[in-house]
């Protein structure tokens, strides 16, 4: 694997077809990956990310499925062994955010969250291992969040999924090792063109570089984590300096 390229290599992005998921599966196509592209009900902007991954001249196929249920990530990874015969790439992306009171916090918005942002991960880990591990240089990466590291009480069940996440993804790195490498990427406030500025005054006055991070401040750790054979265990914060406030 080279410090530009990753020709040759198949990704698969978990949602996939909106904002963060989206850009990382562009990024990794740019760098010369083929990728599956995840998702579980945004179809139209899942077609729309491989019609531009297929124009880069890669290889892509769009695969629905809940990763948070076992039933369809098992057929997700059937698929990928079908239509793509390998595996070197899992960034184990899909997550949910809303806002819930703690006295008002239901069971069923608890499970909800915790399946989709932590469970989903170690069944895509778990599914992906063997396919990674023929790789040869199999590359897991697993999106943590800010709210892992910082208590959020309007966001207690987000911030104990992503947390769960970052101790997921070491105790992967040592059941993986040493064929697979498993870091986490904890980001900050992430802004795209069309969301509304004043969501993030906040934020900027909190953090010390004074801005929200952009996808491809995001997009360069993932890459900069495939690309390190030495790395394993470790979670990246990419945060504009805002967990030191």
């Amino acid at each position: 694997m080279t410090q530009t390229s990753l020709a040759g290599k198949v990704a698969l992005v978990t949602g996939a077809g909106k904002r963060i998921g989206r850009t990382v599966a562009l990024r990794l196509a740019s760098e010369g990956a083929d990728l599956i592209v995840n998702y579980r009900t945004s179809k139209a902007d899942a077609d729309e990310v491989v019609a531009q991954i297929v124009a880069m001249g890669r290889r892509a196929a769009a695969i629905q499925g809940d990763v948070g249920k076992r039933a369809d990530v098992v057929a997700l990874f059937a698929a990928i062994e079908k239509e793509f015969g390998r595996l070197d790439i899992l960034v184990n992306n899909a997550g949910m955010f809303f806002p819930a009171k703690f006295d008002e916090l239901t069971e069923e918005q608890w499970d909800r969250i915790l399946d989709t942002n932590l469970k989903s991960q170690f069944l895509c880990s778990q599914a992906a291992a063997p396919m990674l591990r023929r790789s040869g240089h199999g590359r897991i990466i697993n999106f943590a969040s800010l709210g892992g590291l910082l208590a959020w009480p309007a966001y207690t069940h987000y911030c104990v999924s992503k947390a769960g996440v970052i101790m997921l993804t070491r105790c992967l790195a040592r059941a993986l090792a040493p064929e697979i490498t498993v870091n986490a990427i904890a980001p900050g406030t992430i802004s795209f063109p069309d969301d509304r500025p004043e969501l993030y005054e906040d934020y900027i006055q909190r953090a010390p570089l004074h801005r929200t991070g952009t996808p491809g401040d995001i997009d360069d750790a993932v890459v900069f984590l495939i690309q390190s054979a030495f790395i394993t265990g470790q979670v990246i914060v990419v945060d504009g300096g805002r967990s030191l406030t």
